[in-house]
């Protein structure tokens, strides 16, 4: 009698299984399930040589963070090259100008009044007889300073009102919602022609104050969007159905993921400041002599424009460059933070 046939062996998907344990040739829907798992644990292993590990992870194997990506982004954006570099030497010109002028911005000689560019004076000289050179590298200080300190102020006050709205809502927000309508409903150059008109203080602070109370509006509003969009996100809820603190939910999950729109407006809000307080000081409101700005020295040279064209070109070259950098350095980020654009 004919010995029977061993059965033939088998897969939960009808596929056949070679005896010797090998790859499974999938003919059934079990055994293309195996073949895909197999296939997708080899590419999760297998190291990303650009990268350093895994795709969207940093050399350690680890998850790269929005900051961590903007960062790489940033470094490779030319723009964000040239701008920065032009803000850094704006920068140390402000804090340090005697590097490169060493006279004094307030040391006048009439006889040299409206004449152009000498040897040591590459600038020339203004109506009563200053160095031009020296007045737009001493200028820098100021236009710099103002817009730093106006955007710090801004970003502060409009971040905080702004995020305790959208974290509460309810009265707060609605409070707060028309009282910067009625803030918006203010032009700017002529609220400042009217507060400013009555101070007689020739520093910076009225000017940085008045940049302040009608600033933070705008901050307000983009920080309390921000902040409604992230509380509605899973790990805030989770954090409050754990028992998370109001403060802890603030700092430590809302605050990292709704600060970026808020950055990216206030450095391109910067530019804007110093362009103001130009304008402020031009029309006569804004700084006062001795203190020297940039304003102050294009006002001076309006009237000149003709006759002494020099007077006007260098001030207000060296304004239009310092707001185009920060305007520039502005999108770079705003490009870098957008998720949308990756």
């Amino acid at each position: 009698m004919p010995e029977p046939e061993p059965p033939e062996p088998y897969s939960s998907g009808g596929g056949l299984v070679p005896e010797d344990g090998g790859a499974i040739a999938a003919t059934g829907a079990g055994g293309a399930m195996d073949l895909a798992t197999s296939e997708g644990t080899t590419l999760e292993q297998r190291p990303s040589a650009a990268a350093g590990g895994p795709l969207g992870t940093g050399p350690a194997g680890k998850p790269r963070s929005l900051w961590s990506d903007a960062w790489r982004d940033l470094r490779r954006n030319p723009i964000f090259i040239i701008s920065g570099l032009v803000i850094v030497f704006l920068v140390i010109i402000s804090i340090w100008p005697s590097l490169i002028a060493s006279g004094n911005p307030l040391s006048c000689n009439l006889a040299k009044a409206q004449e152009s560019s000498q040897p040591g004076h590459p600038f020339g000289f203004d109506g009563q007889g200053c160095d031009v050179y020296t007045r737009t590298v001493y200028g820098a200080r100021t236009s710099v300073t103002v817009g730093v300190c106006a955007t710090v102020g801004v970003a502060l006050l409009g971040s905080v009102l702004g995020g305790l709205a959208g974290f509460f809502g309810g009265a707060w927000d609605a409070i707060l919602s028309r009282v910067t309508d009625v803030f918006f409903a203010i032009p700017v150059v002529l609220g400042g022609l009217v507060l400013l008109s009555v101070v007689t203080s020739s520093t910076v602070w009225p000017v940085i104050g008045f940049m302040v109370l009608l600033g933070w509006p705008q901050l307000s509003r983009i920080a309390r969007g921000s902040v409604i969009t992230a509380k509605q996100n899973d790990y805030v809820q989770a954090a409050r159905a754990l028992g998370a603190s109001n403060s802890r939910m603030m700092l430590r999950h809302i605050l990292p993921n709704a600060i970026a729109p808020v950055i990216v407006v206030a450095t391109i809000a910067l530019g804007t400041y110093i362009s103001l307080e130009a304008t402020l000081s031009y029309l006569g409101v804004g700084l006062k002599p001795p203190t020297v700005s940039w304003g102050i020295d294009i006002s001076a040279a309006s009237q000149y424009i003709r006759n002494a064209p020099h007077m006007l070109l260098w001030p207000a070259g060296a304004l239009a460059i310092t707001v185009l950098a920060f305007i520039m350095l502005g999108d770079a980020v705003r490009d870098a933070l957008d998720p949308k654009l990756r």
